[in-house]
């Protein structure tokens, strides 16, 4: 029996176009909250960032894929980057100086703004972040980077981290984060900190940060928007966030 749902944000709960939660999916939740079933949101937003979602609220947050994770009574799990890996990161800038967001616990700070990063805040909807040397992460535990670069040049970026690995929901940019760090990794505490099996959980997304996620799940649920290879991951496929898939899947399993 499903006790516990976990969901991305962006491109999941949240509309790529319209930047809101549909009231469909507003809806379901509410009815599946009047079940008893717990809430979770799984997201690679930073705690500040979760601006988006409206009125709603969760059980428990698991942020920076999975390297965060918090509920009303405190922070559950963390885990920061190595920092000969973000040495490493800071030594790259200094002669290949691509924008860099640099994510600590209580705030966000980039080295640089460039056109990449700039079409990359339009469409998560992002105000422009506070700009400050990249040296300044020598001194900070960083919980995730976010290199504005493309495929290639990310490739080449995490050959010199030894002890991260990355990941991609948009080929603008990418998500890096400790070796072994995925939002599976932040689902399982907060499954340890609410008494939760496997089992008993379920998950939607749509980006390749979701991947280990929706396998981890009892049931993975991809929405219409995902990619193949994040489809090929979930047990079910519903529509688009857009096209009501999320109430559209809750209804299927017969949640609602």
């Amino acid at each position: 029996m499903i006790k516990a749902i976990f969901f991305d944000i962006d491109g999941t709960l949240v509309s790529s176009r319209t930047h809101r939660v549909p009231q469909s999916a507003l809806d379901a939740l509410e009815a599946v909250r009047r079940r008893g079933i717990r809430l979770f949101i799984a997201t690679g937003r930073h705690y500040s960032d979760l601006n988006n979602i409206g009125s709603l609220s969760f059980d428990a947050y698991v942020t920076l894929n999975g390297q965060y994770c918090y509920d009303d009574r405190g922070v559950i799990y963390k885990n920061c980057i190595r920092k000969e890996d973000i040495a490493a990161v800071v030594s790259r800038l200094e002669s290949d100086p691509f924008a860099c967001m640099f994510i600590e616990e209580h705030r966000m700070y980039m080295n640089r703004m460039d056109e990449r990063a700039r079409e990359a805040q339009r469409l998560i909807n992002f105000p422009d972040p506070d700009i400050r040397p990249a040296r300044t992460a020598l001194d900070a535990d960083i919980y995730q980077l976010m290199p504005f670069v493309g495929q290639e040049h990310g490739e080449a970026l995490m050959r010199e981290l030894h002890h991260s690995r990355s990941t991609r929901w948009n080929p603008i940019f990418m998500d890096v984060v400790p070796e072994g760090g995925s939002k599976r990794v932040g689902i399982e505490a907060v499954m340890r900190a609410y008494g939760l099996d496997r089992s008993e959980t379920m998950a939607f997304g749509d980006g390749q940060n979701d991947i280990e996620m929706l396998r981890h799940a009892a049931v993975g649920i991809a929405m219409g928007n995902a990619a193949e290879e994040v489809r090929r991951a979930a047990d079910y496929v519903t529509a688009s966030i857009d096209d009501d898939g999320v109430a559209l899947a809750l209804r299927h399993f017969g949640l609602i």
